[in-house]
């Protein structure tokens, strides 16, 4: 076999293309500035306390006490033995960030319509489309980079998916799982659970097919195959998928044992999220047009309106200097939608939709069908509580829906469908055999629909719609009249710029198809000019809310928090203990101290439902168990300050009297006048009521105070019963008594305790999870089969290209 020069520097130069554009959109990485992106921000507060601990010991923490008491790492980057394909992903991510995210999107779908047999100009055309949808730029903008380093390998995967289908096995076996290992390893498995649901689309389409064309046991062997990918994609993230799933039992995601609410009203069970919380960003219907017209509803939650919108005019005749005015009109509220809070319209383009209803008319068999499901599925599944019926049954009904929040974001899978359709579309406009009428009537159809529906919105904006937001109630009260009446002019301003905006874009992409046919143009031109509008359309909006203002020093974004007075005078106390920082929240606490709060999306359940009932109230009894002795606190004047506070129960203590309580409701009630340093109950089954002989010298100190190992001497007369004021965890934790291992339980909600004789004693509780060492093995027994069967596949390949 001859290799080919000429037929690979195609694809490098579309390789180098998607490397400049990339670094181009991202620029400032070029000056040595990093994007500044408000979850990482949280993320590194939350993450700085096992960094630490990894640089001074050369040891991986997989517990941190840096936030909410205490939790496992697992969800906060921890690193595992024998993860080679996190290498490999980050081989590929070569680029600075974030253009290693945008550079994984165009190779990804690159890949994905080349082996659909698309030319690799379209193609490419194609990868732009996809990478500069503007939510896949907005969650890059906030720091969403699990999301987005997720929906990057969604189309490789979909890529070995088709090619197996195909009767590549080999080809698409090794591809397939490379991919889904690369998918996993981005650890974002709400973006996996999603893909599945495409992928089963997918599968459907073939099957019809299969049966149709009577290959019924191609299909089956096809399957078969992916199945055994996945498998090993499976075991090549064995540890992270093994500690996700047990931590996921004792997380907020898991069904509780609580069967009331803070206030004592029955509680909804479920085995998940609370179905107000899954449904909390739920996609309104009249959004649906945000994806041709980008300020379809006023945009992100808050605008910058600029000095020619009405609200400038406002404030100006409220008597604000014109820079005042001008301060006051760059964050205006002008979203009316039905979202809390929406960062930026999830905008497809109005290029790529109009390509895409073109696909509708013109693309035809199992591939139209395949991806109109996908787009109509995550559509009506995005709408949420504003579908009700339909989402109460995925979460009532399909397994492991009920365990992710954001519906929305289910969004990724049409953003993901509607490129595919639309760069088909452009194939079947240039396809030899497709009929000159047929192409035209396409054309026109579309043209009518999206530029029709423009027109009429332009036309009837004020019959249709009343641009009232859900907060415009409070914004009259507090503000007056005059000031909505200003908002609902900018919303209209922006209506029309961008329904304008739309409709001009569809006319222009409808002229260069219109004087391609009547072959004025060549195919050539109308891609560079399918190429041109794409960006120019795409870009103009996403510069609106990811440009170079997102882009800051390294020093802000590797050290985004900075400690004041306050912090100053804790980290003075050399002793082990908690803060509870009430001026401020997310992480910043965690970036300094042993915060009882942090930020997370996964919380441990028990810590979480502990915080709603007693921590959110500043159930001092609490707080005292906790070993709280710094409260963060802000004066009348606005100083911030330490309080101290001297009854902390401290790290550990001895009690007098074991309690059993019949349930969890009971156990967390009676924790809001529990006097906790001498009584503790627990509703663990086998525990009895116990009273103890407490020498009044008895004491339990620390020694020694690591995020995975704490070493305490005990002194004691009598056999006693200790409390830890740390985190119960079921998972890893293990104790030992002068070197034995003794098994400890749960008291107070979450604290954990065991007895202890009498004598002087040391005591170690040890974080060994026996979960990383059983992946890794796993980890490292796939990587081998996966490289035995990598060079199978290539000898294999040359030897039938050599027969």
């Amino acid at each position: 076999m001859q290799f080919s020069f000429k037929k690979i520097l195609p694809h490098l130069l579309v390789l180098l293309g998607f490397i400049s554009i990339s670094i181009a959109y991202f620029s400032p990485v070029l000056q040595g500035k990093e994007i500044f992106q408000s979850d990482i921000m949280q993320y590194i507060g939350m993450a700085k306390q096992q960094k630490d601990f990894k640089a001074e010991t050369n040891e991986e923490t997989y517990w941190t006490n840096s936030a909410f008491g205490g939790m496992p790492t697992y969800q906060l980057g921890a690193k595992y033995p024998h993860n080679y394909i996190k290498k490999l992903d980050l081989t590929l991510r070569f680029l600075p960030r974030p253009a290693d995210y945008l550079f994984l999107y165009f190779i990804g779908f690159y890949i994905l319509l080349l082996t659909l047999k698309v030319d690799y100009k379209l193609a490419a055309l194609g990868a732009l489309a996809f990478g500069f949808s503007t939510y896949l730029i907005i969650i890059l903008g906030v720091g969403h980079n699990a999301k987005a380093h997720a929906i990057a390998y969604m189309p490789l995967v979909l890529s070995g998916i088709v090619l197996t289908f195909r009767k590549y096995y080999i080809l698409g076996f090794l591809l397939t799982a490379v991919a889904m290992a690369l998918e996993l390893v981005a650890n974002h498995f709400q973006m996996t659970y999603y893909l599945l649901f495409l992928v089963l689309i997918l599968g459907v389409a073939y099957l019809v097919d299969a049966y149709r064309k009577h290959i019924l046991p191609h299909f089956f062997k096809s399957v078969g195959i992916l199945l055994l990918a996945v498998v090993l994609a499976i075991g090549l993230n064995a540890t992270n998928i093994l500690a996700t799933q047990e931590y996921a039992k004792e997380s907020t995601r898991s069904k509780s044992d609580l069967t009331i609410n803070v206030d004592g009203t029955p509680k909804e069970i479920t085995s998940g999220l609370d179905k107000a919380y899954i449904t909390e960003y739920s996609y309104g219907i009249l959004e649906t047009f945000n994806l041709f017209i980008p300020r379809f509803l006023g945009g992100g939650s808050y605008e910058d309106v600029g000095t020619d919108s009405a609200s400038y005019n406002y404030f100006l005749n409220l008597g604000a200097t014109p820079l005042q005015a001008l301060e006051q009109t760059k964050q205006m509220p002008t979203y009316w939608g039905d979202q809390t809070i929406v960062e930026a319209p999830a905008y497809i383009g109005a290029v790529v939709l109009f390509l895409f209803v073109i696909g509708l008319f013109l693309v035809k068999g199992r591939l139209k069908w395949w991806l109109l499901g996908g787009t109509i599925f995550s559509l009506l599944l995005s709408y949420g509580k504003n579908l009700g019926f339909l989402t109460d049954f995925f979460i009532d009904y399909v397994p492991f829906y009920n365990k992710f929040r954001a519906v929305s974001s289910i969004q990724v899978i049409l953003e993901l469908c509607i490129p595919i359709l639309a760069v088909f579309g452009l194939v079947r406009i240039f396809h030899a055999k497709e009929t000159a009428a047929n192409k035209l009537k396409a054309l026109k159809y579309s043209t009518a629909i999206l530029g029709g529906l423009a027109l009429i919105f332009l036309l009837f904006k004020d019959t249709l719609f009343n641009f009232a937001g859900a907060n415009d109630g409070f914004f009259r009260q507090n503000y007056g009249l005059q000031f909505v009446n200003a908002l609902v002019d900018d919303r209209k301003m922006f209506f029309n710029q961008d329904t304008l905006r739309s409709l001009i874009f569809v006319l222009l992409a409808a002229a260069a198809l219109f004087l391609y046919l009547k072959q004025k143009i060549t195919k050539t031109v109308v891609t560079i000019m399918f190429a041109v509008l794409i960006v120019f359309d795409l870009v103009g909006v996403n510069r609106r809310y990811v440009n170079t203002d997102n882009f800051v020093s390294s020093i802000k974004v590797n050290k985004p928090f900075q400690p004041n007075a306050a912090d100053n005078q804790i980290l003075k106390d050399t002793t082990h203990f908690r803060v509870l920082d009430v001026t401020s929240g997310g992480a910043r606490a965690s970036y300094f101290h042993n915060s009882i709060t942090g930020y997370h999306a996964a919380k441990l359940k028990r810590y979480n439902e502990l915080y709603d009932f007693h921590i959110a109230k500043n159930n001092m009894n609490v707080l005292n168990m906790l070993n709280t002795k710094y409260i963060i606190a802000q004066d009348d004047e606005g100083v911030i300050f330490p309080y101290t506070n001297p009854d902390a129960n401290g790290n550990a203590w001895f009690v007098k009297e074991l309690v059993r309580v019949p349930d969890a409701n009971t156990e967390i009630v009676k924790l809001d006048s529990l006097n906790t340093k001498s009584v503790a109950i627990t509703s663990v089954p086998g525990i009895e009521n116990q009273t103890f002989n407490l020498d009044e010298t008895a004491s339990i100190t620390v020694e020694t105070y690591q995020p995975n190992y704490i070493k305490y001497v005990s002194e004691s007369r009598e056999p006693g019963f200790g409390v830890f004021s740390e985190i119960y965890y079921p998972h890893g934790w293990n104790a030992y008594i002068n070197g034995e291992l003794t098994p400890h339980t749960r008291v107070n909600y979450l604290l954990r305790a065991m007895p202890i004789p009498a004598g002087n004693n040391t005591i170690e509780f040890k974080f060994e999870p026996t979960i990383v060492e059983t992946g890794s093995s796993i980890a490292l027994a796939s990587t081998v089969i996966f490289g035995l069967l990598c060079v199978g596949g290539i000898l294999f390949f040359f030897k039938q290209k050599t027969n």
